[in-house]
């Protein structure tokens, strides 16, 4: 794909980000489009972020259970960037109407690193190595494509379809737990919704990020001491609506919850 091309498709998503509106599949309009041609595209759109004043401080991995590839039709991996206008504390009202456009809450587990890594050849336990704590997290993913009619190249290209992300407020040594044996339990309303468990993510929490790391290493791209990295979802998507409360409680470690207004 062209620069031109590259940078138009970039473009076009950011001003969809910015008017909270969608855009047809970019793989109905370019059918040949690739992962790379949508990684460029997804660099054009978080440099328009960047430009504007955010922040990068950490990196997401996405559809990585079976639940979720299924209920997107997507049956590998995404991944995509976070800034810090994105970040919203716990207990937080994130505001639909002005912020999101077709969002859904998926529970999961975040990294927080105290040094860097980068691949290929990063394995679990460089990861876990590299870890300081891990959290629990709600991302509230949010595709700026039509009806969330997806491909991977869409997804990446779309930064991974990330909207905002909570963080809970206990942060843990994760040497201390069996990541894959953690159990997460998800309440929409005050009433449980899901749950699921950390092997739900590529088997264990640590082999999604070590794929993240080698991933993002074949384009040059490193983890920076101090990034938080989402993990993946443990159980299916939520839709929420305006009116919505989420929490989630992950067995040992502690919970997160926002509102939807």
């Amino acid at each position: 794909m062209n620069p031109e091309k590259i940078q138009h498709y970039g473009d076009a998503l950011y001003d969809a980000l910015c008017e909270r509106r969608t855009l047809p599949p970019l793989t109905s309009t370019d059918p040949d489009i690739t992962i790379e041609d949508a990684y460029r595209i997804s660099q054009v759109f978080l440099a328009r972020r960047l430009n504007a004043g955010e922040r990068l401080v950490g990196k997401k991995i996405g559809v990585t259970s079976k639940p979720v590839q299924d209920m997107l039709g997507v049956f590998q991996p995404d991944f995509g960037f976070l800034t810090d206008v994105m970040e919203y504390p716990d207990g937080a009202d994130i505001p639909i109407a002005n912020k999101l456009i077709q969002p859904r809450a998926e529970g999961e587990i975040a990294f927080r690193l105290r040094k860097d890594l980068q691949g290929p050849g990063v394995t679990e336990q460089d990861v876990l190595d590299a870890t300081a704590t891990i959290m629990p997290c709600f991302e509230i993913v949010d595709s700026r494509i039509d009806d969330w009619k997806i491909r991977i190249q869409d997804t990446v290209a779309d930064n991974a379809s990330c909207g905002v992300y909570v963080f809970g407020r206990n942060e843990v040594d994760p040497r201390d737990f069996d990541l894959p044996a953690l159990k997460m339990t998800i309440y929409k309303n005050g009433e449980r919704h899901s749950e699921g468990l950390g092997s739900a993510v590529q088997g264990n929490p640590l082999t999604a990020v070590a794929w993240l790391a080698n991933t993002l290493g074949e384009f040059g791209i490193p983890f920076k001491a101090g990034e938080v990295i989402l993990s993946g979802s443990l159980a299916p998507l939520i839709p929420v609506v305006a009116g919505d409360e989420m929490s989630l409680e992950i067995d040992g470690i502690g919970g997160c919850s926002c509102r939807f207004v």
